[in-house]
């Protein structure tokens, strides 16, 4: 696990419950749990920071870190999806996304298809991606984020033929290898659930272990699952299982988790 890829999970989990930021102190504890040295925190944080992922301010001689707006806006994005949630139907229409960016802003045009493909795109022609999952404005947002507005081209579309629409997902995402993911999820977290069960009440910093280690974990479902409707999955469809092991699994492991983490946060002085 690396501290960078750690942090981000620590905010989205914890510190953002308690007001987005956090003394760097309790962070190198914290982090401590997974045997990270305090220099691999440090050297992490730094690079977040340069990246513009975090804020910092100074109080006294401590330093305080925050999630920067953009930071926030992609934890609220990965809880959105991460935490199993009951759909509203499909409505049958796409948002498709066509751009042209200049290879003198090649730099740009390789981050922003990292973002489309963070939030579920999928690759339908050269240049044109698309979604069954409303995704406007929030492609709207980092199209501004990154000052390319004048190059992206934003649709809500109907499909007319020739395809059926589960034959566009085919072409575009492959679902045979997401599943074969959630296989090995539940492979892997299935029997240690069990095996943890049966080890009876855990200590409250295992909990926190365990609890931030599943939800590492899980997060990167986050970078290959495009979150389609059930309209569009097939009938063996291994998420939902997936998402239930983890709730389970999650909710056990949470009052423990989130004592250990109260117990080493120190909140932030009012500004």
């Amino acid at each position: 696990m690396k501290p960078q890829s750690m942090l981000f999970t620590i905010y989205g989990e914890y510190v953002r419950h308690k007001g987005n930021e956090i003394w760097i102190g309790s962070l190198t504890r914290l982090l401590g749990e997974f045997g990270m040295t305090e220099q691999a925190v440090r050297a992490a944080i730094s690079r977040m920071q340069r990246q513009g992922w975090l804020t910092s301010r100074k109080v006294g001689n401590r330093s305080f870190y925050s999630m920067s707006p953009r930071g926030q806006r992609r934890l609220d994005e990965a809880a959105e999806r991460i935490y199993p949630h009951e759909g509203t139907g499909w409505n049958g229409r796409w948002c498709m996304v066509s751009y042209n960016i200049p290879e003198e802003r090649r730099h740009l045009r390789d981050q922003f298809r990292k973002e489309l493909t963070y939030l579920g795109f999928g690759l339908l022609t050269h240049s044109t991606w698309f979604s069954p999952n409303n995704l406007a404005d929030k492609v709207k947002e980092i199209a501004e984020t990154y000052e390319i507005t004048g190059h992206v081209e934003v649709f809500t579309a109907e499909h007319v033929g020739l395809s059926e629409p589960r034959q566009l997902v085919e072409k575009c995402w492959d679902l045979e290898s997401i599943n074969a993911s959630y296989r090995s999820f539940l492979d892997t977290y299935h029997p240690y659930f069990e095996a943890l069960q049966a080890e009876g009440e855990l200590p409250d910093n295992r909990c926190f272990v365990e609890k931030t280690q599943l939800v590492h974990q899980y997060r990167k479902f986050l970078f290959i699952d495009p979150d389609l409707p059930d309209e569009l999955l097939p009938a063996l469809w291994l998420g939902k299982e997936a998402d239930d092991l983890f709730s389970r699994f999650y909710e056990w492991l949470h009052p423990g988790a989130t004592r250990f983490f109260d117990d080493l946060y120190e909140a932030a002085p009012k500004k």
